[in-house]
């Protein structure tokens, strides 16, 4: 064929497949904004089809246009022809400009729903694809961001109610693209000094998103972008906690899937905008299959709600916090100050602002209002209500009178307990209830002033709890808590359930009684709701305010009418239950105690518009510091862990000034009600049930109150007065030797004695659970007694025997400490063996020396001697061998226990002959 004859032909079919490019390109486009894509392997067989068809056209245009005959045109016809078609492609070349013309904003969202608020946001209908509008003056202004988590499952770590990160965010637009950038709040530069021009060295900058400009509009400076990639993302907060170090003995989610997670509600207002989102996280092939919480442990899907908050223009003024109370802050480091100690931290606080200025005590402008939510039963709301107006009280020392104000949330009502306008009082039946109640709250970062807070109750609360059944039926563990700390994650709810079913179970023991049993409902209930909402106010845990009475002073009518036996609502004390009915007072503290009124004067009182006047008032509050009412400790010092803390004070599941003597009665109460329950037995027709799970549990708390009586000794008395107060002694007193001895002997009398534990036998074969499919297949139903009561033991030698506490009793004899290490060896090893020494071995005490042999053998190794000073190795050393000396010639007793003087023998010599 002549090259002349072809050129008409490539032009048109150069044409055609130019045109035909176009067309795929917007068809693409379009499928795109439709949701449908096409990968390269459907591109290529869409364009294998093309092209047949292409050259079949080519080659009839060629047929048609060429002369009969054969001839071919004149060049300058051809020439005529090339002209034309350039201008065509000329024409076209425009059309495809035109068409690569940027959309404008009412473009991109003409099809979309509009939803007005904060950040305006769009939806389309079809396909639920969003996107977000941002006014100019949104760029590069300060927002704050906050996460709450809708609906989840415990195992992962994430549970409804629960609230996750906050802090302060800015929008900054790079060209064509937006950024999203926490900030830092951490620190503060005095603006008067220089260095505050190197402010942000060495702090690192956190770009949590970056985004490309949909649209914009030049002359009112709105943007729009895409914004589902923002929210099916864990760009601004991971969604759970990944809690231990050995993921292979937990339960754990697999990837976020970004094809099953989607965005499930916008919620907009004029100060906040609302994203919900279901997470999906797949894990093909889950080790641990989780609870029955966990539907299917492979596709877990958890719900949360971020939330971008406005930050507030008002009159508001941050209050510097104090370490003399106990309030949750927001640190900040000074680092323009020399001091030793640069804080600037800031209380959490609500703005409380007085209607009337020059009253001494007046309505607030806005009260703290809360709701009651529809899900709560009927008959506990007015208890509810009368609990929460409690804290009216303590405010009139701020110079508030209805500074709380409690509502119920209509059944009718178009908001949910998510929405951050309503502070919600909520309830919830969890399978697997991580806590007892929850009081979260969220701040503004830059200056501490509080914005919302939800109350989070759990039904089983008040059910009985099956918390404790393992220590007598299969693996002894603590009740399940979530990973990591959060000192709003209280379990306070535990405690007190714990507390209250010990008392209940000593009434049904002693024939019940109604009316005390309704006022144990009332007090239980009453405390749980006035210690979760004294953390709404900023209030943290204050874990030595049981100090407040004496033993005598509890059992004292009086109190029934003031409501206080606890200098705060914010511990975690034990049940105040009387083994004579006649002398029960208040099972816990039904109403703000001198500690909180305190606390919520220095908070809440409105401060003085002089500054220097104002520092003064505060400091003149905080100065009541070292009065025994105002007593405070917070977990920071607490003795929940072994080693943990100094203070024996400072403790939890402990009650009045007397704590040794008061555990010590307990501990009897305990024994005497598991004598009382082995003549008891359930109604008829009833399985056996509350025999296991009340049994369990007084062996639980037998073996806590132990716990409390063990922290004394190697005790230091902490005092965090400033210099030159009123009423101060030194930091750091160690505890009294009196008291260090009191607290041995009571642990040898109640724990370690061969008489600590004499059970009527008739208990255990009544110790039966009921039955339940195959829930028995881990284990044997038989009562584990002997584990159950060593257990006890176990944790209080993991305390005495601490290398932490072993090291502070050496360090405390330098300054004050009158009960010595090697008296505490002494006294120890007698709690543990004097009894037996011209007898026989009862079985506890058999497995609880094998348990102090084995410990003083590990103390004494290789591996005993990267963890404990030289002094405590010794001692052990000399302990084992005076041990053995007295075993080797025990005669006495019956044949077991002579066979088990031989295997601690034969343990002492092993564990010296290592050496």
């Amino acid at each position: 064929m002549d090259l002349f004859v072809f050129r008409p032909v490539f032009f048109d079919f150069y044409r055609w497949l130019r045109v035909s490019f176009l067309h795929s390109k917007r068809s693409i486009a379009l499928m795109h904004d439709q949701g449908i894509t096409m990968n390269r392997t459907d591109l290529w067989k869409l364009l294998l089809l093309v092209l047949p068809l292409s050259l079949t056209l080519s080659v009839n245009a060629l047929a048609h246009d060429t002369p009969e005959g054969g001839e071919t045109p004149d060049v300058k016809a051809e020439e005529v022809s090339e002209k034309a078609s350039d201008d065509e492609a000329e024409s076209e070349a425009g059309e495809e400009e035109e068409e690569e013309k940027p959309k404008t904003i009412a473009e991109l969202t003409e099809e979309m729903d509009r939803i007005d608020g904060l950040f305006t946001l769009f939806r389309d209908p079809k396909t639920g694809a969003t996107k977000m509008l941002l006014q100019g003056d949104q760029l590069n202004s300060e927002f704050i961001y906050f996460k709450h988590t809708m609906n989840g499952v415990t195992d992962a770590g994430a549970f409804t109610g629960s609230y996750g990160d906050q802090y302060i965010f800015t929008i900054e637009r790079r060209f064509d693209k937006l950024q999203f950038v926490r900030q830092n709040t951490a620190y503060y530069f005095d603006p008067d000094n220089a260095i505050s021009r190197a402010s942000q060295a060495n702090i690192s900058r956190a770009v949590l998103a970056v985004t490309a400009i949909a649209a914009e509009n030049e002359e009112t400076g709105e943007v729009l972008i895409d914004s589902d990639a923002l929210f099916l993302s864990e760009a601004f907060a991971n969604v759970t906690y990944y809690g231990g170090d050995d993921p292979g003995d937990r339960f754990t989610l697999g990837g976020l899937d970004p094809e099953k997670s989607q965005i499930l509600d916008l919620r907009n207002y004029p100060e906040n905008t609302a994203v919900e989102v279901e997470y999906v996280f797949n894990n093909p092939k889950p080790k641990r299959g989780g609870s029955d919480a966990v539907t299917d442990a492979r596709n877990v899907s958890i719900t949360v709600r971020h939330t971008w908050i406005e930050v507030p223009e008002n009159d508001y003024q941050p209050r510097f916090a104090d370490a003399r109370l106990g309030s949750f802050n927001v640190q900040v480091t000074d680092l323009t100050s020399t001091d030793s100690a640069p804080y600037r931290d800031l209380l959490e606080r609500w703005h409380l602002v007085k209607k009337d200025p020059s009253a001494e005590i007046s309505d607030p402008v806005e009260p703290i209002t809360w709701w009651i939510e529809n899900t709560t039963p009927i008959e506990w709301r007015d208890l509810i209500m009368g609990a929460a107006l409690e804290w009216n009280k303590a405010f009139e020392h701020a110079g508030f009178s209805n500074a709380m104000v409690v509502k119920v949330q209509p059944d009718d009502a178009d908001w949910d307990a998510g929405d951050i306008r309503y502070n919600v009082l909520r309830w919830t039946s969890s399978p697997r209830p991580p806590f007892g109640g929850y009081g979260p709250s969220f701040s503004n970062p830059r200056t501490g002033q509080l914005l919302g807070a939800d109350i989070m109750l759990e039904y089983s609360f008040l059910n009985r709890s099956k918390l404790t059944r393992e220590l007598i039926q299969g693996e002894a563990v603590e009740p399940m808590m979530l990973g990591g700390h959060d000192a709003r994650l209280c379990s306070v709810g535990h405690a007190i359930a714990e507390g209250g079913l010990m008392a209940d179970i000593a009434l049904q023991m002693d024939g019940g009684d109604a009316d005390i049993e309704e006022q144990l409902k009332r007090d239980r209930l009453y405390y749980l709701i006035l210690h979760e909402l004294g953390h709404t106010l900023g209030m943290n845990h204050n874990m030595k305010a049981t100090q407040l009475l004496s033993p005598a002073q509890l059992a004292d009518p009086e109190v029934l009418e003031s409501g206080v036996i606890s200098g705060s609502v914010m511990d975690y004390p034990a049940v105040n239950y009387a083994p004579d009915r006649d002398d029960q007072t208040l099972f816990y503290t039904i109403a703000p105690g001198p500690y909180d009124d305190w606390y919520i004067e220095y908070a809440y009182s409105p401060g003085l518009s002089n500054a220097d006047r104002e520092v003064e008032r505060l400091e003149a509050i905080a100065a009541r510091s070292t009065e025994h009412a105002l007593s405070f400790g917070n977990d920071a010092d607490d003795m929940r862990s072994p080693g943990r803390g100094m203070d024996p004070r400072v403790n939890i599941y402990d009650n009045s000034s007397d704590s040794i003597a008061y555990a010590s009665t307990q501990m009897k109460l305990m024994h005497d009600t598991l004598n009382k329950t082995a003549k008891w037995t359930p109604d008829e027709g009833d399985s056996y049930e509350d025999v296991v799970d009340g049994v369990a549990l007084l062996v639980r708390l037998w073996g806590t109150n132990a716990g409390v009586i063990s922290r004394w000794i190697g005790g230091v008395y902490v005092d965090r007065a400033v210099v030159g107060q009123e009423g101060a002694t030194e930091p750091f007193r160690p505890v009294e030797r009196e008291r260090q001895k009191a607290a041995m002997a009571a642990l040898s009398d109640q724990l370690f004695s061969p008489e600590a534990f004499e059970i009527d036998g008739a208990l255990w074969r009544q110790a039966a659970p009921e039955r339940r499919g195959f829930e028995h297949g881990g284990s044997t139903e038989d009562p584990k007694i002997h584990r159950a009561v060593l257990s006890s033991q176990k944790r209080v030698f993991d305390h005495l025997l601490n290398s932490t506490v072993l090291k502070r009793i050496t360090d405390t004899e330098l300054y004050g400490n009158e009960y010595p290490l090697v008296e505490v060896f002494e006294d120890l090893t007698d709690a543990v063996f004097a009894a037996d020494a011209r007898g026989s071995v009862n079985s506890f005490r058999r497995n609880l020396q094998v348990e102090y042999v084995d410990r003083l053998a590990m103390m004494a190794s290789e591996e005993g001697a990267s963890k404990y000073h030289s002094t405590a190795q010794a001692l052990a050393v000399l302990t084992l061998s005076e041990l053995r000396e007295q075993l080797a010639n025990k005669r006495r007793g019956d044949r077991v226990s002579q066979a088990h003087a031989k295997l601690l023998v034969m343990n002492i010599d092993r564990a010296m002959d290592n050496e």
